[in-house]
């Protein structure tokens, strides 16, 4: 499976400091995330705000997604109040990855803050790239079967439910889903069938 590699002393703070901008200033309750490399090396660390802020900064994010035994997929519809994508359905958890934090720490720590999920099993799928508008993220891909019950716990998420794969197929391409999960569905809908 794919690791994060921290360094033994506390990464640099990033972007760095130049003649216009003299840099960052960590605040208590900060939320800080790794800055990576492709292959994991940790390089640095940011406040979460600037990884959004087109600076493109690499780190690493988790998606799980559920799928029950019938083959539907669980999504969340993201909050209108989320500063990326408001309203737009996108994978059932997906989140960044606290600086010094593990992969699978981050993965349960976000099923339970978005869902209060945390009896599942991950398996991992893969780690890839993906660039946005505003941002380049690492993404880490988990998924779990099972016949879970779950709803959404916090203001995060809008609304949640499970989808078949024909009513996600209908819906691609129409501004139902946000850009990250239309690509990634259709890289690994064959790989979350055959887990079935």
């Amino acid at each position: 499976m794919f690791e994060l590699i921290y360094p033994v002393d506390p990464a640099p703070l990033l972007p760095l400091p130049t003649a216009e901008n003299p840099g960052i200033q960590p605040k208590v309750g900060m939320e800080m995330v790794p800055i990576v490399e492709e292959n994991g090396l940790v390089i640095g660390q940011a406040p979460r705000k600037e990884v959004h802020s087109g600076l493109k900064l690499l780190h690493p994010v988790i998606h799980l997604h559920i799928l029950n035994r019938s083959g539907e997929l669980f999504l969340q519809k993201r909050s209108k109040f989320k500063d990326l994508l408001p309203g737009k359905w996108d994978t059932a958890v997906g989140g960044h990855v606290d600086y010094g934090e593990i992969l699978e720490v981050a993965l349960y720590r976000e099923a339970y803050e978005e869902l209060a999920f945390s009896a599942f099993n991950p398996i991992y799928l893969k780690t890839y790239v993906w660039e946005g508008v505003n941002e380049k993220e690492l993404v880490n891909v988990f998924a779990t079967v099972g016949n879970f019950k779950i709803k959404a716990v916090n203001d995060e998420v809008e609304e949640c439910r499970y989808w078949t794969m024909d009513e996600i197929d209908a819906a691609l391409g129409k501004g139902v889903f946000t850009p990250n999960f239309e690509h990634e569905f259709s890289l690994y809908k064959d790989t979350l069938l055959a887990l079935l």
